[in-house]
C-alpha cells in the first residue's frame, strides 16, 4: 500500500500524485512502482521516487 505524504487532495494533484491519493496499492516490478484503483493502473512512476513521495507498507 501507498499512502501519500502530502497533507491535502489539492498538495497531491499539485505534485501528481492526485491518482494516488489518499493512498492506493502499488506493487513494485524491475524497478518501477505501479499504483492500482479497482485493481487497473493508475500511475506508475521509478521506484526510487515512489519511496521518497510515498509512505510504502508492505502487503501480507
Amino acid at each position: 500500500m501507498a499512502v501519500c505524504k502530502e497533507r491535502s487532495a489539492l498538495a497531491a494533484a499539485v505534485n501528481g500524485h492526485g491518482p494516488v491519493y489518499p493512498q492506493a496499492p502499488c506493487k513494485v516490478v524491475k524497478g518501477v512502482a505501479i499504483f492500482l484503483r479497482e485493481g487497473k493502473e493508475v500511475w506508475r512512476c521509478n521506484a526510487g521516487y515512489a519511496e521518497l513521495h510515498f509512505k510504502l507498507e508492505p502487503s501480507d
